[in-house]
């Protein structure tokens, strides 16, 4: 039997046992990861999983059972769990199995590379990256370097007549050198994912970039606490659209515990910033032909004009708040849906990162992040940081131990992006400038 037969079975075994609606969703995968430090191979694994989940509803109750045996024998039994769970808890009016839509007409994603790398493949990435970091002037020793690959195949069918399933291949090499001697050490990294191996980005590019930046870091300092510009760079940048998407992830929204609850339609950015959703781009990293519910998804602007658009809706969220779903509903076997992004970007702008930082007399240019001090209710936030300080429009002496905070609807409003955008890791911004905020140090 086939994936989408399996689940119609369980489905079938679903009804029998008392459900009145349910839905099926199967899992499977296989993966296999090196690991390399200094020359000698430190892990090879491989690993390979199935799993199934049914959710059943009895009424406006529900219960999820998971399995990682995907047996037709013990459907019945499965499903007798999930009823008999059904039955005992709270009713919940707001959850349902939505109806299937009509099937959009797309293009192909794209989505799954033939191509499956053995292990030398996955060695050769990884001492490709290590050694081009050991070979910088200044690298004394290595955390490692890693390579991986893996193909996941998701299957969903639900009593409301959809049925679908798609692949999905991911190819990922890391390398993270360590520049200095003794307490003085710094350490860096890089990394590349892509869907397709040939969209990697080169092995030995990504260990001189990782091992120059961790021997530029030598000897920070721990500047005097200032009010001042503080520019991200984009490995970090998107971190501030994780904040902005849980801001107006419609859970949130729903139970009011969010500091954008009240500012849809309102300008959150300064014009001309554009945010996207984009869950059918070729070969993105999260791009899905329909979300956890089986409903269809769609490019999304979520700022437009600095002005917020949508929050994002699975189902439940969207009846707690009188509207209808946006194709946002993710979940894994053994949970129910919940809202969650895609490809997430902001639009790049229009000034190169150098010149975006031409004008700046004293600046912070951050390159890592510690910490997650947000206040997702009141916006407040608070992360440690380490980058370099800008002096006179150029970097300057490198910098760390100190912390950037503000408040991120005030840092939203005041945000300019540069040019710089790529495609590199799921939620993705270019260069980012931020006015007035305060850096602690010494």
């Amino acid at each position: 039997m086939n994936r989408l037969d399996l689940l119609d079975a369980l489905l079938d075994a679903a009804k029998r046992a008392g459900a009145e609606s349910a839905d099926a969703l199967m899992g499977s995968g296989t993966s296999l990861s090196v690991g390399r430090r200094l020359g000698k191979v430190e892990e090879i694994e491989r690993s390979e999983s199935d799993t199934v989940g049914l959710r059943v509803f009895v009424g406006s109750r529900s219960a999820i059972v998971s399995s990682g045996a995907i047996d037709p024998a013990g459907f019945a039994r499965l499903a007798e769990q999930a009823v008999a769970m059904a039955r005992v808890v709270p009713e919940d009016r707001f959850s349902t199995i939505p109806d299937a839509p009509t099937p959009p007409d797309s293009a192909p994603l794209d989505m799954d590379d033939p191509a499956e790398p053995g292990v030398e493949a996955l060695l050769a990435r990884a001492a490709a990256a290590e050694e081009a970091a050991l070979a910088v002037k200044g690298i004394t020793n290595s955390e490692g370097a890693g390579a991986s690959w893996s193909r996941s195949h998701i299957a969903l069918a639900t009593s409301r007549g959809f049925a679908g399933a798609y692949s999905r291949s991911s190819h990922g090499v890391s390398v993270s050198p360590i520049a200095g001697e003794g307490v003085g050490m710094q350490r860096d990294y890089e990394y590349s994912a892509a869907v397709h191996g040939a969209d990697l980005a080169d092995p030995a590019g990504l260990g001189r970039a990782a091992a120059e930046r961790a021997v530029s870091r030598l000897d920070p300092r721990r500047p005097a606490t200032a009010k001042l510009p503080v520019v991200y760079h984009p490995r970090v940048a998107g971190s501030l659209l994780g904040h902005f998407a849980g801001a107006i992830n419609g859970a949130a929204i729903a139970r009011g515990t969010s500091f954008l609850k009240d500012a849809m339609g309102q300008a959150i950015f300064a014009p001309g910033i554009s945010i996207i959703d984009d869950p059918l781009r070729r070969r993105g990293l999260r791009s899905r032909s329909f979300d956890g519910e089986g409903q269809t998804v769609s490019r999304r602007a979520l700022i437009e004009d600095g002005r917020l658009t949508t929050w994002l809706l699975d189902s439940r969220s969207a009846a707690q708040l009188g509207l209808a779903t946006t194709g946002h509903a993710a979940r894994g076997t053994s949970g129910p849906p919940s809202p969650a992004p895609s490809n997430l970007y902001m639009q790049p702008g229009a000034l190169s990162p150098e010149a975006l930082i031409a004008d700046i007399g004293l600046g912070l240019y951050v390159i890592e992040l510690i910490g997650m001090g947000v206040n997702g209710i009141t916006g407040d936030y608070s992360r440690g940081a380490a980058g370099f300080m800008i002096r006179d429009g150029q970097l300057a002496e490198p910098v760390a131990e100190v912390t950037v905070a503000g408040n991120l609807r005030e840092m939203f409003l005041h945000l300019t992006p540069a040019n710089d955008l790529e495609f590199r890791r799921g939620t993705d911004a270019p260069t980012l400038r931020i006015e007035g905020m305060t850096m602690a140090g010494a």
